[in-house]
């Protein structure tokens, strides 16, 4: 059997239970991955992260995760991931190969924190995709039965689709967030219309085959929207459904651990999928670099050069180049917003990384607080001191290139203060 985490409305991921020893060894060791990026090691290397760690507490008899009826092991599996329901964001588009149990009236359910990602469906098992630090997105499933729970790792239909940079000569694993115009029965009516979203994308082509809750202003978005018919195109305006507190009108919300699909949490959400993405990328490209540098034949300065091209794009999206401007406030759930705000790290000042603006953009301090990741801090130390190079340009005013117009004076150095007095290893870095 083969499921999927979401496909055209949310983080794509199909999950494989295991059809038995010889065949999973198989099919790992023709993994292309194995092939194309030897030094990560995708198939072979143990995981280390979030639900790997879980599934070694659970085995040793530290942790316990309950069954209970209705939701199954969900509410049990946030607590121990330490995920609020308040995250929920959901989803009713059903590309996914779970397509029979999700439509409007039965959408999915995802819940995440700062790297991992859990999706639940009504009578279904759950899928998880949680980052590893050193291997990127790795797939797991949770069959919901009462037996002692085990979290089964899949190595490669999921990868079909969580492989799109193949698309452009060598794919890494990556989670994916998109939009489009979704009929009454869950399918897309177009697959044209399908598009990948970042915070880059304009919140009128965002969230089409999601539900969406929160305050957006006279801004307007493709959520909440169900196209019934072709001659729903020519009459858009009148079917948007916005500036909604809850989803109990939309659909039957009781077996659902809120009844909300936060606008806020849905734009964290798109923004850390992206960044976590990029910083997969920028891994497996350095230590790719690295290996081959190995080679004698390999000159010093190519993998420099590499590496130096590589961080380029995560840096400028840490920096929210090209984030979309706001033209009214946007307001989400308060408790959200108060469990996301709660894993901040600050400075001697109490400024965070993780503090909103929500008025014209995402972040007071236009800097992502995934730079306190754990995925970050495992990025090998020639791509963090670039990165880090490249902060320390932009953030002196050194680097005053138009794609980074948008930071102001005053931003660029609040950014700095903060990252100073909060990561000792930028200092360190940069010989400060």
């Amino acid at each position: 059997m083969v499921l999927a985490l979401a496909v055209a409305g949310g983080v794509v991921a199909a999950l494989q239970v295991g059809q038995g020893d010889e065949k999973d060894s198989a099919t790992q060791e023709s993994l292309r991955y194995d092939a194309e990026y030897p030094a990560i090691g995708y198939s072979t290397a143990r995981p280390s992260d979030a639900i790997a760690q879980l599934q070694a507490g659970i085995e040793r008899g530290e942790i316990e995760l309950r069954f209970e009826q209705g939701r199954g092991y969900l509410d049990s599996l946030l607590e121990a991931l330490d995920i609020h329901p308040s995250s929920q964001v959901v989803v009713f588009s059903r590309t996914s190969l779970q397509s029979r149990r999700i439509r409007p009236e039965t959408p999915r359910a995802i819940y995440f924190n700062d790297d991992v990602y859990v999706a639940w469906v009504q009578q279904g098992p759950i899928e998880i995709g949680s980052l590893d630090p050193n291997l990127g997105p790795v797939f797991y499933m949770l069959e919901q039965s009462a037996s002692e729970p085990r979290f089964e790792r899949e190595l490669t239909r999921c990868l079909s689709c969580h492989d799109s940079y193949s698309l452009t000569g060598g794919g890494v694993p990556r989670f994916i967030v998109g939009s489009g115009y979704t009929g009454a029965g869950g399918d897309l009516i177009t697959h044209e219309g399908w598009i990948l979203v970042t915070d880059r994308t304009p919140l009128k082509s965002r969230w089409g085959g999601w539900y969406v809750t929160g305050r957006h202003g006279d801004q307007v978005h493709l959520g909440n929207m169900v196209i019934r018919a072709y001659a729903d195109f020519e009459r858009l305006e009148t079917l948007r459904i916005g500036n909604i507190e809850t989803l109990d009108h939309l659909f039957d919300t009781s077996l659902y651990a809120t009844n909300t699909s936060d606008i806020v949490a849905l734009m964290i959400f798109e923004h850390q999928v992206n960044v976590q993405n990029l910083i997969t990328r920028v891994s497996y490209d350095t230590r790719s670099a690295l290996h081959r540098a190995q080679d004698a034949d390999t000159r010093a300065g190519e993998s420099h050069e590499l590496i130096e091209e590589a961080v380029e794009p995560l840096v400028q999206a840490m920096l929210f180049v090209d984030e979309i401007t706001l033209t009214s406030p946007i307001a989400g759930d308060p408790s959200f917003v108060a469990q996301f705000a709660s894993r901040a790290v600050r400075d001697g000042r109490g400024r965070s990384l993780r503090e909103f603006d929500f008025t014209k953009r995402m972040f007071r301090y236009p800097l992502s607080y995934l730079v306190y990741s754990d995925a970050f801090a495992a990025l090998p130390e020639p791509a963090k001191q670039a990165i880090y190079r490249r902060f320390a340009a932009v953030l002196r005013n050194e680097d005053r290139s138009e794609e980074f117009a948008h930071l102001s004076a005053a931003d660029r150095s609040a950014v700095l203060e903060i990252l100073a007095a909060t990561k000792p290893d930028f200092v360190a870095a940069l010989g400060d």
